[in-house]
């Protein structure tokens, strides 16, 4: 069951639905059972999947699993080859909208999460991936995140995963001739299927410079999606699963790295 459930989030497939998921025939499989709901073209690469916003030149999610498996694996040589995303119908941004804009090119899919194949670690370089960050957000607290996420799957196997902006607050700005939004804040939201409790936990950070704990910024499920909009986990059964995980998040279930939030403060957070 998980694996099957893990099979369809991550879309096997490499082809793109609709517009919207509730457009798509109940009978087609590239609707992916199990990706959030979503508002935008809802695009499947091989190894992650996610909703393009083209008014925001952006994604509202991308989800995918990562696996103890994969991160255990040798990893290929980083590409920094950003190219538009040929799947999305209207044009994605390109990297042209983000030069001398101040802002980082900001993975949503970790090119870190993907460096156990060459052509998984390709697809994070689709300007869809990528979200306007400030280049100490980037490289600091949503880096921490990154890394502890990554710490999290090797210890209970597998996560599932959905992460974004917040494009339901106003944005900061926008940046390029395609007017990319600057978003104010991002979240992440991660469930455990495997642990005999199951768990969920999920975070929103301002998109901005911080010197507070990470733990600061947990959130519950729920209260992510009455912030998005956004459904994250509309196929899990049985329901009262669903409503439990998404309702509350215990702490102690997720070990937090304090030299990790050290060497953020005092060194991610002023390096140039």
């Amino acid at each position: 069951a998980l694996f099957f459930f893990f099979n369809k989030f991550t879309g096997g497939s490499d082809k793109t639905t609709s517009t919207t998921q509730s457009e798509v025939p109940a009978d087609d499989n590239t609707a992916g059972n199990y990706l959030p709901s979503a508002s935008g073209q809802v695009v499947k690469h091989q190894f992650y999947s996610l909703s393009y916003i083209e008014a925001h030149e952006q994604p509202e999610w991308v989800a995918y699993s990562l696996t103890r498996d994969n991160l255990k694996k040798e990893w290929v040589e980083r590409q920094d080859n950003f190219i538009p995303d040929p799947k999305i119908r209207t044009e994605s941004a390109t990297p042209n909208d983000y030069r001398n804009s101040g802002y980082d090119r900001g993975h949503l899919v970790p090119a870190a999460d993907m460096a156990f194949d060459e052509a998984a670690m390709a697809e994070t370089f689709f300007m869809s991936n990528m979200s306007p960050q400030a280049k100490n957000f980037n490289k600091g607290i949503w880096r921490e995140l990154e890394e502890l996420t990554r710490s999290w799957a090797e210890k209970n196997e597998q996560l599932f995963i959905v992460s974004g902006p917040v494009l339901t607050i106003p944005v900061k700005g926008k940046i390029g001739a395609n007017e990319v939004s600057v978003p104010a804040a991002y979240y992440k939201v991660l469930l455990d299927l495997n642990d005999p409790e199951k768990k969920a936990i999920a975070f929103v950070i301002p998109n901005e410079v911080s010197y507070d704990p990470l733990f600061k910024y947990v959130k519950s499920v729920d209260e992510v999606e009455k912030l998005t909009g956004i459904d994250f986990f509309p196929e899990l059964m049985p329901k009262a699963t669903e409503q439990a995980l998404e309702a509350s998040y215990n702490l102690d279930l997720w070990e937090f790295n304090k030299k990790k939030f050290e060497t953020r403060t005092q060194k991610w957070n002023v390096q140039e």
